[in-house]
C-alpha cells in the first residue's frame, strides 16, 4: 500500500501542501471551508503525522536534512555538489547522516520541511542560496527547527548561525592581479543586481578598480555571458580584461572575443572542473571547509554548547591563475 504523505492529502484536497501543513499546525490561519476540506481527506486517507518527528528536538535522530540544487547549466551547479560532498564527510565524521530532498522554489521548499520534519525524526537542517528576503530561516526558527545556512542572511540582522564565502574579496583579488598585469580598462561581467552574491561580487570589483568601470548584467549562463561580452568588447573603449561573477560568464566571454578577435584577458568565479579543464583563471571558493565548519556549528548547536550570540564565519577564497588572466 502506498504511503500517505502532505502531498496525497494535498492532491486529495485540492490544495497547496503549506495549506494542509497549516491546517494541522495554525489551523486558525485556514478559511473554514479549506480546513473542512483538508480534513476530510485526511481522514478519508487515514494520514496520520508522525508525533515523534514533530517532536523532534526531544530525541537525536543524528539525521540532518538539505536541499540538493538543480543541474542549471551543469557548470556552476556543480559548487553546491561538492558543498554536499564535503558536508557529507563531515557530518559522517561528527556522527550525523545526511538526507538530500530537492524543492522548486522557497514556498515549495517549506512545505518540503513541513512533510520531511512530519514523516522523519530529523534533528537538523542546513539552508544553501540564501537570499534577500529568503523566508525558509523565519519558518524553522518559529518552529524551534535548529539550523544553519551556508550564506549570510543578506540585507537582514544576524539571528542564526551562518558560514559564507567572501566574494567582494574574490573579485577584489582577480581586479588587482590583471591591475598589476598592466591592465588598465578592467571590465565586470555580472548578473542583474539584488542576487546578494552577485552584488558582493560586483562590489569587489569595483572597490579595487573605481575609475574606468564600465560593466554588464546578464542571467547565468555560456550563451548569455557571450552576449553580454560582446556588447562590451565592441564599446568605443572596450575593456582589455573581464572580470566575471561566474565561470559560465566567463566561458561566454572567452567565446565572445574569440569570435571577435579580441585580445582580452578574463577570470571566473568558482573555480569549477570547467575552469580547470580549459585553463582559466579563477576564483576558488574553500568549500570543503565552508561545510565543515556549518557542521561544526549545528552540533554546538545540537548538544546545546552554542553562544547566545549567533556564530558568523566568513571564509577567504583564493585566485587560481591560469592561461586565461
Amino acid at each position: 500500500m502506498e504511503k500517505v504523505t502532505i502531498a496525497t492529502v494535498a492532491q486529495r484536497a485540492g490544495v497547496s501542501r503549506q495549506t494542509v501543513s497549516n491546517v494541522i499546525n495554525t489551523p486558525d490561519v485556514v478559511r473554514e471551508e479549506t480546513r473542512e476540506r483538508v480534513r476530510e481527506a485526511i481522514t478519508e486517507l487515514g494520514y496520520r503525522v508522525n508525533q515523534a518527528a514533530r517532536q523532534m528536538r526531544t530525541g537525536r535522530s543524528r539525521l540532518i536534512a538539505v536541499r540538493i540544487e538543480p543541474a542549471r547549466d551543469g557548470i556552476n551547479g556543480s559548487v553546491l555538489d561538492r558543498f554536499l560532498h564535503g558536508l557529507t564527510d563531515a557530518a559522517g565524521l561528527a556522527g550525523y547522516r545526511v538526507m538530500l530532498y530537492t524543492a522548486a522554489d522557497d514556498n515549495d521548499e517549506i512545505a518540503t520541511y513541513d512533510e520531511l520534519l512530519s514523516a522523519y525524526d530529523l534533528d537538523a537542517f542546513v539552508l544553501t542560496s540564501t537570499h534577500h528576503g529568503d523566508p525558509r530561516t523565519s519558518w524553522l526558527a518559529a518552529r524551534s527547527v535548529p539550523f544553519v545556512t551556508f550564506g549570510r542572511p543578506w540585507g537582514a540582522p544576524d539571528t542564526h548561525s551562518w558560514v559564507d564565502i567572501d566574494n567582494a574579496a574574490g573579485t577584489a583579488d582577480a581586479t588587482r592581479h590583471l591591475l598589476a598585469a598592466g591592465h588598465q580598462r578592467i571590465g565586470f561581467l555580472g548578473w542583474p543586481a539584488g542576487s546578494g552574491v552577485g552584488d558582493a561580487r560586483r562590489e569587489g570589483w569595483h572597490r579595487a578598480f573605481g575609475p574606468w568601470g564600465v560593466s554588464a548584467a546578464t542571467t547565468d549562463g555560456v550563451e548569455s555571458g557571450a552576449v553580454a561580452a560582446r556588447s562590451l568588447l565592441t564599446n568605443d573603449e572596450p575593456p582589455s580584461a573581464l572580470v566575471c561573477a561566474s565561470d559560465s560568464l566567463a566561458l561566454g566571454a572567452l567565446q565572445a572575443a574569440r569570435e571577435l578577435g579580441c585580445d582580452c584577458a578574463v577570470v571566473g568565479f568558482d573555480d569549477t572542473a570547467v575552469a580547470q579543464a580549459i585553463g582559466l583563471t579563477s576564483v576558488s571558493q574553500p568549500l570543503a571547509e565552508a561545510a565543515a565548519r556549518c557542521m561544526g556549528l549545528l552540533a554546538e548547536l545540537l548538544d546545546g554548547r552554542a553562544p547566545s550570540v549567533p556564530t558568523t564565519v566568513l571564509l577567504p577564497p583564493s585566485l587560481v591563475l591560469r592561461q586565461t588572466a
